[in-house]
């Protein structure tokens, strides 16, 4: 496991639209961490330059003992596992197996220590029996448990999710919380799912307007009603964040 730590980050497109705007926080490492926000508070932006896939105009992002910077960008790579909203995004090979094997082969392992990855990887969501299926053949759980042991067989320490339980059925999501709380990595998680992100995560940051506007504990940050209603957030009609037991 490993941290994160996020220095006066900022970013804006090529037309000059602003999306981050001195972005600071830290994650300590085995710390599971929401990232709450609306539509276009810059979650996803954000999430992209934790492991390179954008680059901020200003600011730092040290993973681990690490600086990202074009040097050490295919070594946070390994580190950082984005496991994208979609993962249909994440899969594209011919066969489960494949795609797992993606990453370890990508980064030069030798067939024996890809297969092992890939066994282990698999192992660790559950879903060994999945190796020689099609990814297009999986559920929707199913595909999201194989994007995550893609990710899982480069020995990722740090993953990156993003919005991981849309479209999932109610078992599905159910067996995505028990399998993201068992693991063994730092976890900063995006969702617009807010009993979702109680029930994983301890701590939560509001982001809005490309600002990090909250952080604190989350269902403190949750039974605070303004500040949800502020920032565009609303909990589930009925669900009341004081009565869901901590995990």
């Amino acid at each position: 496991m490993i941290g994160l730590k996020v220095t006066d980050l900022s970013f804006h497109y090529p037309d000059r639209t602003q999306v981050l705007n001195g972005i600071n926080f830290q994650i300590e490492p085995g710390e599971r961490v929401g990232l709450l926000g609306p539509n276009g508070a810059g979650k996803t932006t954000l999430l992209l330059h934790l492991n390179g896939l954008l680059r901020a105009a200003e600011g730092t992002i040290q993973v681990g003992d690490l600086t990202l910077s074009d040097e050490v960008l295919s070594e946070v790579r390994r580190m950082v596992g984005f496991v994208f909203q979609d993962p249909d995004d994440q899969l594209f090979m011919a066969t489960v197996a494949e795609d797992v094997a993606f990453g370890p082969r990508n980064f030069g392992f030798g067939q024996a220590e890809v297969d092992r990855r890939v066994e282990s990887a698999l192992e660790a969501v559950g879903e060994s029996d999945l190796a020689p299926r099609a990814p297009h053949h999986l559920s929707g759980g199913e595909r999201r448990k194989v994007a995550i042991a893609t990710v899982l067989s480069t020995d990722s320490a740090l993953l990156v999710l993003d919005e991981p339980t849309s479209n999932l059925d109610p078992a599905g999501r159910r067996e995505l919380v028990n399998l993201l709380a068992s693991l063994p990595a730092t976890l900063l998680v995006v969702s617009h799912d807010l009993p979702f992100v109680l029930e994983l995560c301890p701590r939560s940051l509001i982001i809005d307007q490309g600002r990090i506007v909250a952080d604190g504990e989350t269902r403190q940050l949750l039974l605070d009603r303004e500040l949800l209603a502020k920032h565009r957030l609303e909990l589930a009609y009925g669900f009341d964040p004081a009565n869901i037991a901590d995990r």
